[in-house]
């Protein structure tokens, strides 16, 4: 009997073999450095404004150069992973907290329970679950807390019959459009609308309508991967992991117990817990992982024991080291543009450069602008300090209403969070869902090509229609 010899996979069969995760950045950080000697130095002035720190405009100067040597390259490094502490530790212990929540059972039983209620509906749970993400993105500006719901996305997708690219992106893309969309985002809208001077949250309707047509878009474009998925698992750009795991079907988990019914009544009330502290008290990462550790332990020692609990825990923050120590190697390469004093030659270079252009086509060169600013600043309320004071009166002197230049920045920065390196929150996902970031650029960079085209779409029709 002959049997068919597997197919090779594509990365196997294609000349070019994508580069090493690593390797990507530190190809990254290299040309940082060349830019620090091939760029002149350069500085703004800033002053504080209700605690944002805000670049003066018209206060660029030319500075000593600084360029970073050879062993600075290397500084950066241990540099970026000290300014990203944070949130490399609050991926090691949530990725900790998840061993142990995963090593109960509870969640995969517990979405055994929905697939039998919704039987041959699941797929449903796509676009509902990547709605109630971009909600949470639009209002409350969900980005760098959308990790911890990384492995529940997963779980839920491959009980489904999907993979952890689907899973990943229900989660990671449903809260990226509603953080672009920004309707209500107090961290990017609100932070670029007081700078530019236009009143708080306007231009709603505006926003909510390209809003939609983003979600309905990325909706019909993760659909599209999943059912393809379902029909032929080869198809997984994620098939080489997926291939390795237990197929997780309904048939393969256990029956829901009370002990599971206790972790996820823990689990659902501390991710509720951190909510409420997000949007009353003013939680960020320290905190949040503070709560997923009770979380955590509490599930864990309940249910296991305490020496399988902490077993768990380690097992847990092991599977995202390749990702949380990313975090620091990508935060390194804004450190080499900051010591090489380099890094407001880029925005001063990119905001002239605009105003060189056409009435018509500067808000596209804004917003390419905004794009490029991304990659080199991706903190979304740091990136409006820095730009928006040059880009408000830039909009002001080339007849462009100010409200489009907040829609330039928010677009410019949102969506780039999804597929620049020097992201911290996508690597911390990435990193929690176990994929290489070569693979998620396979994935995701055909949706980013149509998400820009929108954007350019939407500017250009706010301009036409003078939105205020």
């Amino acid at each position: 009997m002959n049997e068919r010899k597997p197919q090779a996979d594509a990365s196997e069969r294609s000349f070019f073999k994508m580069p090493h995760t690593y390797a990507i950045i530190m190809g990254i950080l290299l040309i940082a450095v060349i830019l620090t000697y091939t760029l002149p130095a350069g500085q703004f002035d800033r002053e504080k404004q209700d605690g944002q720190t805000v670049v003066i405009d018209g206060t660029y100067r030319a500075v000593e150069s600084a360029p970073v040597n050879f062993f600075g390259l290397f500084e950066a490094i241990p540099k970026g992973m000290e300014a990203g502490a944070a949130i490399i530790f609050y991926i090691f212990l949530v990725g900790g907290v998840f061993g142990i929540i995963r090593q109960t059972g509870a969640i995969e039983s517990g979405i055994n329970q929905l697939i039998n209620r919704f039987g041959q509906k699941g797929h449903i749970m796509i676009p509902m679950t990547m709605f109630v993400f971009s909600v949470a993105g639009a209002t409350i500006g969900m980005a760098e807390e959308t990790i911890i719901f990384v492995p529940i996305g997963i779980m839920l997708a491959r009980a489904l019959g999907y993979d952890a690219m689907t899973g990943a992106a229900i989660v990671s893309l449903g809260a990226a459009v509603g953080f672009a969309g920004g309707m209500l985002n107090p961290f990017t809208v609100g932070v670029a609308q007081s700078i530019a001077e236009v009143p708080l949250f306007s231009g709603l309707g505006y926003r909510t309508a390209v809003y939609l047509v983003f979600l309905v878009v990325t909706i019909l474009y993760v659909m599209n991967y999943a059912q393809k998925v379902k029909k032929n698992p080869e198809k997984s750009l994620v098939h080489d992991l997926e291939k390795h795991r237990k197929q997780e079907t309904a048939t393969t988990f256990s029956r829901f117990s009370k002990k599971h019914l206790f972790v996820l009544v823990v689990l659902v009330g501390g991710i509720t817990l951190n909510v409420i502290g997000i949007f009353e008290w003013g939680w960020y990462l320290t905190e949040l992982t503070a709560s997923f550790l009770i979380i955590g332990l509490l599930a864990g020692i309940v249910t296991m024991g305490v020496n399988r609990t902490f077993e768990s825990l380690i097992d847990g923050a092991k599977a995202v080291t390749f990702g949380a120590l990313i975090v620091g190697f990508a935060r390194a390469i804004v450190v080499i543009l900051e010591d090489g004093r380099v890094i407001d030659t880029v925005i001063y270079g990119l905001s002239n450069a605009v105003g060189q252009l056409p009435t018509s086509l500067a808000v596209i060169g804004m917003y390419i602008v905004q794009l490029i600013t991304n990659f080199f600043i991706p903190s979304g309320s740091g990136q409006a300090a820095t730009t928006m004071p040059i880009m408000a009166p830039l909009a002001d002197l080339l007849g462009i209403e100010r409200q489009v230049a907040v829609l330039a920045f928010q677009y410019g920065d949102g969506l780039t969070n999804m597929i620049f390196p020097t992201s911290a929150h996508l690597m911390a996902f990435l990193a929690i869902a176990g994929i290489p970031y070569e693979k998620w650029l396979r994935f995701v960079w055909k949706l980013f090509a149509i998400w820009i085209v929108l954007a350019c779409g939407a500017l250009l029709l706010a301009v036409v229609l003078g939105i205020q």
